[in-house]
């Protein structure tokens, strides 16, 4: 049995979200494939996820097993004690929703998720898999706009920090692009992300 997070990042709700639209057919279908694994949610705007401050960051270099109750700790041994990761949400100004990153400060603790050596950090998460719906308003999956593509390659590449580097990405482009079948863009990546979940 595996333990997979899901975790959302949007400020919209389901059945508004165009992200959540995939994303949650990915993990209904998921389920039906799987259905001895279990789904934790983690929707970050309704758990409240807030930015680091000074008394969080005392416990950014814990000893093993501690605060594993704190309330920014115990996020950091949840995603350690995973197998699989979902992540949900769109991009914004080029990048992710802040609250994703205040997620990502929460996880991304030593000696819990990766720790330092003589060599360099190595991460402690490794032989895990990530998947990452993004949607996105223009065509950014290839050309020069994939230049300025700044969220899901830095979830690629900070999860590849903590060591999870079978990594993929699932998008839905040109969303907001006049004259776009939107509908026929999300059904299509619903379809894609239906099959991935065979894989997954």
């Amino acid at each position: 049995m595996s333990k997979v997070l899901y975790i959302k990042a949007n400020a919209k709700p389901e059945g508004v979200s165009r992200t959540f639209k995939i994303s949650d057919a990915f993990i209904s279908q998921y389920q039906k494939l799987h259905p001895e694994d279990e789904v934790v949610v983690l929707d970050l705007y309704k758990l409240g996820i807030h930015f680091l401050e000074e008394q969080d960051l005392a416990y950014h270099t814990p000893t093993p097993g501690e605060g594993k109750d704190h309330p920014v700790l115990k996020y950091a041994y949840q995603f350690a004690e995973a197998d699989k990761y979902v992540f949900a949400e769109p991009l914004w100004n080029l990048s992710i929703p802040a609250i994703l990153k205040a997620y990502i400060d929460y996880v991304c603790i030593s000696s819990i998720t990766f720790r330092y050596t003589a060599d360099g950090p190595i991460g402690l998460c490794k032989g895990k898999k990530a998947v990452n719906f993004t949607t996105r308003g223009g065509a950014y999956s290839t050309g020069i706009a994939a230049e300025m593509e700044m969220g899901d390659r830095y979830l690629k590449t900070v999860l590849g920090f903590m060591g999870v580097t079978d990594y993929t990405t699932i998008a839905a482009d040109q969303l907001d692009v006049m004259g776009v079948d939107v509908d026929a863009i999300i059904t299509k990546t619903i379809e894609e992300a239906g099959e991935f979940a065979k894989t997954f």
